[in-house]
């Protein structure tokens, strides 16, 4: 018979079990990972160099970064948060360093001093970690003065006091949850980027600016139409744009995907977006400018890049709007138009995503009105809690989602001690 059993050896998990083990030192913990390997996710985040948190301080500021989750993570921010988790890794001689836009990496910019970290926590404090461990069934027990939990590896079976379920976005594990009783909201993808085939931008891949972005709502969605809850709602987002050999990516895209993540599954991927590249103009103001430098300037438009965008993607607008090869006392108001329209509201249509990098992020779980945030616990099943993205909660890139599984593991982490010591009085 365990404490606890905890079923996930990702971020969440292991956060879980060191905090547990370290309040309440010989408690049998033993953390269950299906793989052969424990910390996947954390290994391959942030390209490798695993990007832990965000230097993000203010609670309601870092709850705002939660497309799921906004509303339910400002109270355990105020408890946990980004700051808390800067003192967690240094306590333990990691070292983090904040980067230009905020991201939060170890100084050794590597994944593995994190993974080294849990690692070495989990041995220390006699925490059991067992690999190719598959969960195959969660049943609850009632006893006569208290609640068991029997999980089933394989053939055999495991039995805990305490049952967290950290296993990310595992749909074995969610069926279960169901079976439990619980609502788990389907999983839909959350961060990705966008396919686009379009010859403005297909041979200029790495350009990178600045720039706002909107999804254009669709009008119809055929005979089973939900088009009345999504007609209304344009998706925006400004920030860093990334052109890629497939189509678009950086942060303003992946904002997009992330709040917009219910309604881009609605359009099947497919949808148009409208691209500014100079956020800082709109058509008319840019059409002004332009008829002044008209009449200053002598040199072809494609020579006389008059605005602060990448070199290769004013030449890019200029041919597009068919003024590639004229000069500026040769252009029309007319062709000064459709240049200032390509700049400002250049129409894009996308067919379908890709996964960023190897962060699959899923918006779906476990519902939120069913799980206390006080404690992390089931408000349906005593002795059962969550952490991580096995709940209905997801965020922009940016050291967000780890956030949201540090602050989880460590609320429950303090829930289910006061829970056992109470038991054990």
């Amino acid at each position: 018979m365990y404490d606890v059993l905890v079923v996930g050896g990702g971020a969440a998990g292991f956060y879980t079990a060191i905090h547990i083990a370290e309040k309440r030192p010989n408690t049998k913990i033993a953390i269950l990972e299906r793989g052969k390997d424990v910390l996947t996710k954390v290994k391959i985040s942030g390209g490798g160099r695993c990007n832990v948190t965000h230097a993000e301080f203010n609670p309601a500021d870092l709850s705002k970064n939660y497309p799921r989750g906004e509303k339910e993570l400002l109270g355990p921010f105020h408890t946990y948060a980004s700051g808390d988790t800067v003192g967690f890794f240094e306590e333990r001689g990691v070292a983090l360093k904040i980067e230009e836009d905020g991201r939060m990496f170890p100084v050794t910019n590597t994944s593995q001093t994190i993974i080294d970290c849990f690692l070495s926590e989990a041995d220390r404090l006699g925490i059991q970690v067992k690999t190719l461990c598959s969960v195959t069934g969660i049943e609850q027990i009632k006893e006569e003065k208290e609640v068991i939990w029997k999980v089933a590896i394989g053939d055999g079976h495991m039995y805990g006091k305490k049952l967290m379920l950290a296993s990310g976005s595992n749909p074995k594990i969610w069926k279960y949850v169901e079976g439990l009783g619980h609502t788990v909201v389907p999983p839909v993808p959350s961060l990705f980027t966008f396919n686009i085939k379009d010859r403005r931008i297909g041979n200029i891949p790495g350009i990178a600016t600045h720039a706002e972005v909107r999804v254009l709502p669709k009008k119809n969605f055929g005979k089973n139409s939900l088009k009345s809850k999504f007609d209304a709602p344009v998706l925006f987002s400004d920030g860093p744009l990334l052109i890629t050999h497939w189509g678009m990516s950086g942060p303003a895209i992946l904002k997009l995907s992330a709040w917009g993540a219910r309604i881009l599954e609605q359009y099947n991927y497919q949808f148009k977006i409208q691209v500014n590249w100079v956020p800082e103009y709109h058509q008319n103001g840019l059409l002004e400018l332009f008829l002044k430098v008209k009449q200053v300037e002598k040199k072809t438009v494609l020579r006389t890049k008059v605005l602060d965008i990448p070199k290769r993607l004013w030449a890019n607008l200029v041919q597009a709007a068919g003024i590639d090869d004229m000069t500026w006392p040769e252009v029309s108001k007319q062709h000064l138009t459709s240049l200032a329209e390509q700049l400002t509201a250049g129409i894009f249509q996308v067919n379908g995503k890709s996964t960023f990098k190897e962060e699959f992020v899923t918006a779906g779980g476990v519902d939120l009105k069913e799980i206390n945030f006080k404690t992390y616990e089931s408000k349906k099943l005593a002795g059962l809690y969550f952490a991580g993205e096995v709940i209905n909660v997801d965020a922009i890139t940016g050291g967000f989602n780890f956030q949201n599984a540090w602050t989880g593991g460590y609320i429950a982490a303090q829930a289910v001690v006061e829970d056992l010591n109470s038991n054990s009085q």
